[in-house]
């Protein structure tokens, strides 16, 4: 799209003033399609309700969220596009908010002042290099992955200058496919090709994929040592030491990156969780207020935060602070389907720290009755919970809420977790039991849903799995199973949008959670021969 009048624009700027001189630029620039947002709150859902070409974002949105957060949303939740341009506007010359916008990677930031156009140099030279990587883009939103990776080869040719970001991309499909070998294999090319420290960190990922954590570790720790300010190397270093369990390596890592850059809330929120694990009750403090007061005004908002942030007040002594919190959760998270579960838990850690029982096992009964609601509660909450209930000698609470974790466990160490919660009571016959009992439920499952299929009621196959695949979300092998459901159910019934969309979010929903699962590539090949069969081409746009 090289002609700016078609440009659908969302100018995000709180200031009436600026937003009118904002839009006079863009106006000059000839892009005339233009929404406004007054706040982080109005820009997503005006992006949830539009397809924007441009989002043109100032940083300092004012009460409540500002920019970088804003743009941490939208890429998390893949809200947008991926040929969407983000362009953050700011004047602020800080380094550490410049550096926190930056390394979540909008296609480019504007200081403040500019003119109209160093605007529109800006926005054509990101159109320039959004037209030659759409083909592959149009592919990746479709779901076309294996068509994505041709398309990259192809543009490597038919755009030499950017041959690096082509054979980036081209690694990262790969890494998508859960095909770490031939990602490595591009990264080590990539890194021969220019000391870049993103080809690096590539191979590093690529190996942590392969289990491989030594090596990972040798190379993140590199790359942090010569640039102390590349944070996704923090960010993967931490994972990688926590993976091999060394939790106070991981939060020592991130300790130094929120340092360099103190502003990203995903991070700040590890940090926390990694204080709370090893017992450093200053720092989750002080770290998860942060995350709390940054967090509170996303759309995306978590009550499980001010949970954690109850927990370090509680262990500290804090117990009015803590009530302070709690009243919070109650007010700026109603709403939310896991606030009554998490206020729960919460008033339920007080009452532990204070003695009253009565208020306790009232509080946990609570939480244990949320829950079985399908409210999306983490593994790590429902561990907590199971505990306290065994602490307060309600087993059968607890082997409820273990039951749920095991169920949605999204690998061996998670249900290792979870039997550690009885093990550690005494109770590891009842811990082993409930193993037993949750992995018999997934082979019962899977026996129905193919005897379904065999009786020719495939449909009925779909609607048993994908209502499993919901309850168990976290679960590769139950998502992997009712991807699988859908996926004969179009091949012996023909394709339909409804069907065809739900495989390829399952499909998507798997590979996020166990990309190297030995079952995924067939079922992705199965997918592509399916589209194939019934005519589901993907839609080219031609290189030029």
């Amino acid at each position: 799209m090289s002609n700016l009048g078609e440009i659908r624009a969302l100018l995000v700027e709180p200031h009436s003033g600026m937003r009118v001189s904002l839009h006079n630029m863009l106006n000059l620039c000839g892009i005339t399609k233009i929404d406004h947002g007054i706040s982080a709150g109005t820009a997503i859902r005006a992006i949830q309700s539009k397809v924007f070409d441009l989002i043109l974002c100032e940083y300092d949105l004012g009460v409540g969220q500002d920019g970088q957060p804003l743009l941490e949303d939208v890429r998390h939740h893949k809200l947008t596009p991926l040929s969407t341009i983000f362009i953050m506007v700011t004047a602020e010359r800080a380094y550490a908010k410049v550096v926190s916008a930056a390394e979540l990677a909008p296609s480019d930031y504007l200081l403040k002042p500019f003119t109209a156009d160093a605007l529109l140099e800006r926005v054509l030279k990101a159109i320039e290099k959004r037209k030659a990587f759409m083909e592959v883009f149009n592919l990746m939103d479709q779901g076309f992955v294996r068509e994505a990776l041709e398309a990259c080869v192809e543009g490597e040719q038919a755009f030499p200058r950017y041959l690096v970001d082509f054979m980036r991309l081209r690694a990262e499909l790969h890494v998508i496919l859960g095909e770490a070998n031939e990602a490595e294999e591009l990264y080590v090319k990539l890194y021969e090709m220019k000391t870049v420290a993103w080809a690096k960190l590539g191979l590093a990922k690529t190996l942590y994929m392969q289990g491989r954590y030594q090596e990972a570790e040798e190379i993140l720790t590199s790359l942090v040592a010569e640039n102390n300010k590349y944070m996704d190397a923090y960010d993967w270093l931490s994972k990688t030491h926590e993976a091999i369990g060394a939790l106070p390596e991981a939060k020592s890592v991130l300790d130094t990156a929120v340092v360099v850059s103190p502003h990203a809330v995903r991070r700040l929120r590890k940090l926390g969780s990694l204080a709370l694990e090893t017992g450093d009750i200053e720092t989750a403090e002080n770290v998860l207020k942060k995350v709390v007061s940054k967090a509170k005004y996303s759309e995306f908002r978590d009550p499980e935060d001010h949970v954690k942030l109850v927990n370090a007040l509680v262990k500290k002594g804090d117990h009015n602070q803590a009530k302070s919190v709690i009243r919070d959760l109650e007010k700026s998270m109603s709403g939310i389907k896991k606030t009554e579960a998490c206020r729960a838990i919460s008033a339920a850690m007080l009452h532990a720290s204070t003695g009253d029982s009565a208020k306790l096992t009232e509080e946990l009964d609570a939480a244990v009755l949320a829950n079985r609601d399908e409210i999306g509660l983490s593994n790590d909450l429902k561990l907590g919970l199971a505990k306290s209930c065994l602490e307060n000698n309600n087993e059968e609470a607890a082997s409820e809420v273990i039951m749920e974790v095991m169920r949605n466990a999204p690998n061996q160490q998670m249900v290792t977790r979870a039997l550690g919660v009885f093990e550690s009571a005494g109770k590891g016959h009842i811990g082993q039991e409930l193993v037993q009992r949750s992995q018999k439920e997934v082979k019962d499952l899977v026996a129905l849903g193919v005897q379904k299929a065999k009786e020719g009621d495939f449909r009925g196959s779909v609607e048993l799995m994908s209502s499993a695949a919901k309850k168990s979300p976290d679960n590769p092998q139950v998502v992997l199973n009712a991807a699988l459901a859908a996926l004969k159910c179009i091949e012996n019934l023909g394709w339909d949008p409804a069907t065809g969309g739900l495989a390829k979010q399952l499909i998507e929903s798997a590979a996020r959670l166990d990309p190297m699962n030995s079952r995924l590539k067939a079922i992705r090949s199965l997918y592509g021969e399916l589209q194939k069969r019934y005519g589901i081409d993907a839609v080219r746009t031609k290189l030029t």
